[in-house]
């Protein structure tokens, strides 16, 4: 899969606030939130094989960034069905928004064109973005690999709190 995205956001801005529903229809406003840190990860859909991989490895670690006042949330179109669809298929106890008018990720910059056997298309790109309690952008990840993300992300947070 290409990545063509062109990031918006970098690192020591502001990252916008928004308000998304989670799996039971509850909305979310990032900026109500009180944490130290948080982890926005944008995943291209539902219950695929990637993104299963990745929110089953940062459902395992929850309590981790749970311990560290860190809240994690990620973020992919789809409604409410399917993010309860989703979470109740593999027991997820993360934070799932659906961003299903894609406005929040076209505001991060992670919306946009993708290209999978030479087809192009609309969708998400993986990239997570890892704020501060004052919703500043600490740093990006682009061009996520699935496997092994939700650790590097923790060990990256936790060098923060040091």
């Amino acid at each position: 899969m290409s990545v063509m995205v062109r990031m918006k956001l970098q690192e020591g801005k502001l990252a916008p606030d928004f308000s998304l529903e989670d799996k039971d229809g509850k909305r979310w406003t990032l900026g109500k939130l009180q944490h130290d840190f948080y982890v926005i990860y944008f995943y291209p859909k539902d219950s695929t094989p990637g993104c299963t991989i990745e929110a089953n490895e940062f459902n395992v670690l929850e309590k981790e960034f749970t311990k560290i006042n860190c809240k994690v949330i990620g973020i992919s179109g789809g409604n409410s069905a399917s993010k309860e669809k989703f979470c109740s298929n593999n027991n997820l106890h993360i934070l799932l928004l659906s961003d299903s008018d894609h406005r929040v990720g076209k505001a991060y910059g992670v919306y946009g064109e993708k290209q999978f056997m030479g087809k192009k298309f609309e969708g998400y790109h993986r990239v997570t973005f890892v704020l501060d309690k004052n919703l500043t952008i600490v740093t990006v990840y682009g061009a996520v690999k699935a496997a092994g993300h939700a650790a590097q992300v923790l060990a990256f947070v936790k060098g923060l709190k040091k």
